[in-house]
């Protein structure tokens, strides 16, 4: 079978919404590394606090909670990026389906379907570390 301009034409129309997709997600990504910063950053004032002998309990208390903070935004963030690159994978199984005329409907439906179970895991991650950090009164 004929791959036909109109068959491509069509998958772009189909592929805009993703594409918005990945825009909000590379949106979400960068939020999640600044909150990563702040927390790499304050975990260096309390080191340096610390290493100049000033160090006390309380000072042990929040790097571990630092420590616990930094785990779970690097887990949403590593969840986010997967998403994204899952998504990347629906719009290049949409076009592959169209040039091949190969029915790979079920493939990009589970590729979009992994997306989102992988976003709502970064999202949960995320709102557990922002639970954390709030609850706690940390910076």
């Amino acid at each position: 079978m004929e791959t036909h301009l109109t068959d491509i034409a069509h998958v772009i129309q189909l592929s805009v919404a993703p594409v918005f997709l990945l825009t909000a997600i590379s949106t979400l990504i960068g939020a999640m590394n600044t909150r990563l910063g702040r927390i790499v950053d304050r975990r260096r004032v309390v080191t340096e606090r610390q290493s100049s002998g000033k160090s006390s309990m309380a000072d042990n208390e929040e790097l571990l909670l630092l420590a616990k903070r930094r785990h779970l935004i690097y887990l949403a963030i590593l969840f986010a990026v997967i998403a994204a690159l899952l998504v990347c994978l629906v719009v290049a199984g949409a076009f592959l389906g169209a040039l091949v005329a190969v029915d790979l409907a079920r493939l990009v439906a589970g590729f979009f379907i992994l997306a989102m179970g992988s976003m709502i895991a970064a999202l949960t991650l995320l709102l557990r570390e922002i639970y954390l950090a709030v609850s706690t009164g940390s910076r």
